[in-house]
């Protein structure tokens, strides 16, 4: 008897003596050549594999900030808000891999935690960009990229750069808000620290959104993303402590403890502080 079901794939190309295929695009074979477990742990490819797939979706991220802060310099708000929306959803992404580090226990991780030596998630390059491109300028946490000087060359541009939320403020001065020299043009590698008179632009925005909707849709834009950014980190902490509770991390720090800490950085605070204090003025709100 012979199978006479029809073919699915008929059309398709199978002849890639001369064409570009998919594992050649991608890069395949080298990319999937990149994990190599340091014990004879079954689970260790989990935690390589999670680390390997974040640091990818980082990298996609930090593509995406780089740019909205370009469109908002160009006054290119529409483009800036796709590219923000489109980091808010990498960040759901990322948040959805700890519920599958998370299946990973306690006496599992130690089977191979000791080969790991000092090697962190603290040591992340990217992630540091990311801190910094959002505005958490710390020069300290450079340090342990001092070894490598391209990688330290790269974080040193970005530190010294306007953060997002510098050039958003920057584009209030353009757009006529009375926001103070000493933020529109101060030294970019230091954080950021609130300002009364930005926080008075903020409040008008959100109290007349009708008049400044585009400026009203850019601040949400940036709630959104702090929001996730935050969700992040919370789920770290959980996913670490669920599976090492509170020892120290293999990287130095005081694991859980740091992770809590870092919760309580706020990257944009005026637009969470004027949460509080914003007074109802009758006027309705449209849906974004």
């Amino acid at each position: 008897m012979t199978d006479e079901r029809p073919d699915l794939a008929t059309g398709a190309f199978t002849d890639f003596a001369d064409r570009m295929g998919y594992g050649e695009y991608l890069r395949l074979p080298g990319l999937l050549s990149l994990q190599h477990p340091v014990s004879d742990s079954h689970d260790e490819m989990l935690f390589i594999v999670i680390h390997q797939a974040t640091e990818l979706w980082m990298k996609l991220a930090i593509h995406e900030l780089n740019g909205a802060r370009a469109s908002i310099q160009h006054d290119d708000l529409s483009t800036a808000f796709k590219q923000m929306a489109r980091v808010s959803r990498i960040q759901s992404q990322l948040i959805q891999s700890w519920d599958v580090l998370s299946t990973l226990t306690p006496s599992e991780y130690l089977q191979f935690r000791d080969k790991l030596g000092q090697a962190s998630g603290f040591q992340s390059h990217q992630y540091r960009l990311i801190e910094f491109v959002l505005g958490n300028k710390q020069r300290a946490r450079m340090k342990p990229h001092a070894h490598n000087p391209d990688v330290l060359a790269v974080l040193a541009r970005q530190l010294e750069s306007p953060s997002l939320y510098d050039e958003c403020l920057r584009l209030l001065h353009r757009r006529g808000f009375a926001i103070p020299p000493e933020v529109v043009d101060r030294a970019w590698d230091r954080p950021y620290t609130a300002n009364d008179a930005v926080r008075a632009a903020w409040t008008s925005i959100y109290a007349e959104s009708a008049t400044h909707w585009e400026l009203y849709e850019l601040a949400e834009k940036l709630i959104d993303v702090e929001d996730w950014f935050q969700q992040w980190r919370f789920r770290h902490m959980k996913t670490v402590e669920r599976i090492i509770g509170h020892r120290r991390g293999t990287g130095g720090t005081d694991g859980v403890g740091y992770l809590k800490k870092a919760l309580e950085i706020r990257f944009f605070p005026e637009l969470w502080d004027l949460r509080t204090e914003l007074q109802p003025t009758g006027e309705p709100v449209v849906e974004r």
